[in-house]
C-alpha cells in the first residue's frame, strides 16, 4: 500500500470533512459558453498570498504550493505576482501533498509544483480559455508520469506521490483540475462553497449513501484516498470550472488545514479579514491550535474587475467541464472505455478490509482514525469485503488493507446500488470489449486442448524433418 508515512513522532491527520460533499447528481452541465472563445484578457484583477507550515508533530514539510503570473513567466510571492492583472498567458495556482515516507513526499510535491509551471509556461499564450484548461490537465498528467518514472528509478522513492489541486484562469472563468484530496473552495459574499470534488473513500460512502456527515468525522478510514500523483503511470484529473464575479475569493489548502479547521471557522477568517496575507496566518494558526496533526498549507486569491453578481448567475459550487471541441469525444469515449474495464477489475479483486461491517444494513464501521493517508482502496471494494466479512463472522483483520491495481482501477468508484460479483464483473467486462469470465474447468480444457494441438504440430513437423 502506497502511504504517506510521517518521520517517526507523528503521523498526517485523518481526513474530516467540514462541509457537505457534492455528488456528481447535482452537478449541473458545464456552461457552454465557457468553450472555445477568445478570452477577454487585461480585466481581471487578482491579489494573493501563500502559506506552508510544518505543523505541530511532522518533523519536516512534505507540502509544496505553486503561485505563477504565466504573463510574466514569474512564479513566488513576489510584490509584481502578489497583486497583479491577469494577462494573456493567464494565472496559475496550485496546492500538492506529498506522501511516500522519508523525504520522498516532499521530493513528489516538488517535483509536481515544477513540472505543472513548467509545462503551463510552455508553448506561449493559450488561443482561448479551452486551450488553458486542456493545457492544465496535460500539465497534471506529465507531472504524475514523470513523479512514476523517477520514484521507479530510485528505490527509495519507491511508492511516492502527491496530491494535486491546481487552478488557472485567463479571464473570469477559473478552472480547476484535481487529483487527491486536497481541496479549492469559494466564498462569494458571505457563502463558502467548496468547488473540488475530493477523490477519497470516504467521500465515495458519503456520495453512495453508506456514510453521513456525523459518522465520516470519526471513520476508521478517513485517510484513504483513490489516487494520486506519481503512484501509477496514469491518473484521472477531474476538471471542474466556476465563473467569477466580482469580490469572490478563492481559497485552496491541503488536509492539514480542511481536516482540522471546521468550514464556519474557514468562511469566518475569511470574511473577517481583508487581506490574503492575513487570511494565511489566521488559518495556519488556527490548524496548529487545532493540534497541527499535518502540515498545513494555503492560498488565498481575491478577485476584482469582474462583472457583478446578476439575479440569474448560478451560485458558486462543483461544476464538472466537459470540453466541447470534436477531438475530445474520442478521449472521452477511451477514458470511458477505460474505467469500465476498470470498475470490472475491481469487482473481480475484492481488497480486505481490517474492520467488519457493523449491522444487517452494511453500513460501514466508524470510529479510530488512522493517520497515514493510503492510495488505492476504493468504496466497491471496501462494501463489498465489508459484507463478506459480515457473513463469514466478521472477524476484524490485523493487517492493514493492501492497495489495490494502481491507476484508473483505484481510481474509479462503483456507483451507489450497482451489483456486486461475478455477474456485475461480467457486465462490465463485456460493456469495456472484454472477454468475461468463464467456469474455471472451462478455461482448464482450452489450455489443455491447445497444449496438445501445438505438441501435435511440433511431432508432425519433426517427423517430417
Amino acid at each position: 500500500m502506497n502511504a504517506k508515512m510521517g518521520p517517526p513522532g507523528g503521523e498526517s491527520p485523518t481526513h474530516t470533512p467540514t462541509s457537505p460533499m457534492p455528488t456528481m447528481a447535482d452537478a449541473p452541465q458545464p456552461p457552454h459558453h465557457a468553450g472555445p472563445y477568445p478570452p477577454n484578457q487585461g480585466h481581471v484583477r487578482v491579489r494573493l498570498f501563500g502559506r506552508t507550515d510544518v505543523g505541530r508533530i511532522r518533523e519536516h514539510n512534505e507540502d509544496n504550493f505553486l503561485i505563477a503570473d504565466l504573463s510574466q513567466a514569474q512564479r513566488g510571492l513576489m510584490e509584481n505576482i502578489r497583486t497583479h492583472v491577469v494577462g494573456p498567458a493567464g494565472t496559475l495556482f496550485a496546492v500538492c501533498d506529498g506522501m511516500g515516507g522519508a523525504a520522498a513526499g516532499e521530493v513528489a510535491s516538488k517535483l509536481a509544483v515544477d513540472i505543472i509551471y513548467e509545462q503551463m509556461q510552455a508553448g506561449g499564450p493559450p488561443r482561448h480559455r479551452e486551450e488553458l484548461a486542456r493545457r492544465l490537465v496535460r500539465a497534471v498528467e506529465v507531472a504524475g508520469m514523470r513523479i512514476f518514472a523517477e520514484a521507479k528509478l530510485d528505490r527509495n522513492r519507491r511508492g511516492m506521490g502527491t496530491t494535486a489541486t491546481a487552478a488557472a484562469l485567463v479571464d473570469e472563468y477559473l478552472f480547476l483540475a484535481q487529483v487527491g484530496d486536497s481541496r479549492g473552495y469559494l466564498l462569494r459574499g458571505d457563502k463558502l462553497e467548496l468547488v473540488t470534488r475530493d477523490q477519497s473513500l470516504v467521500n465515495q460512502l458519503i456520495e453512495a449513501g453508506q456514510l453521513t456527515e456525523e459518522e465520516a468525522e470519526n471513520f476508521e478510514h478517513s485517510n484513504i484516498i483513490l489516487q494520486a500523483l506519481g503512484t501509477a503511470d496514469t491518473v484521472q484529473v477531474d476538471l471542474t470550472v466556476v465563473k467569477l464575479r466580482q469580490g469572490d475569493t478563492l481559497m485552496m489548502c491541503s488536509d492539514g488545514l480542511s481536516g482540522m479547521v471546521r468550514l464556519e471557522e474557514l468562511r469566518q477568517a475569511l470574511l473577517q479579514n481583508p487581506e490574503p496575507i492575513d487570511v494565511c496566518k489566521v488559518l495556519t494558526d488556527k490548524a496548529n491550535e487545532a493540534g497541527g496533526h499535518d502540515n498545513i498549507t494555503v492560498i488565498v486569491a481575491k478577485f476584482e474587475g469582474l462583472p457583478v453578481v446578476a439575479p440569474d448567475d448560478e451560485p458558486a459550487k462543483y461544476r464538472k467541464y466537459v470540453f466541447t471541441t470534436e477531438e475530445t469525444t474520442a478521449e472521452q469515449a477511451a477514458a470511458e472505455h477505460a474505467a469500465a474495464a476498470a470498475r470490472a477489475i475491481a469487482l473481480t479483486a475484492p481488497t480486505p478490509l481490517s474492520s467488519p461491517v457493523v449491522g444487517g444494513d452494511a453500513r460501514v464501521p466508524t470510529g479510530g482514525k488512522l493517520g497515514a493517508t493510503a492510495v488505492g482502496l476504493n468504496a466497491a471494494d471496501f462494501l463489498n469485503q465489508a459484507q463478506l466479512q459480515q457473513a463469514a463472522g466478521g472477524a476484524p483483520s490485523s493487517r492493514p488493507p493492501p492497495a489495490s491495481a494502481p491507476g484508473p482501477v483505484a481510481a474509479m468508484a462503483v456507483p451507489a446500488g450497482s451489483a456486486s460479483g461475478p455477474s456485475a464483473a461480467d457486465a462490465e467486462l463485456r460493456s469495456a470489449g472484454i472477454p468475461s469470465s468463464g467456469p474455471s474447468w472451462i478455461w482448464i480444457a482450452a489450455i489443455l486442448a491447445l497444449g496438445l494441438v501445438g505438441v501435435g504440430v511440433y511431432l508432425l513437423l519433426g517427423s517430417k524433418g
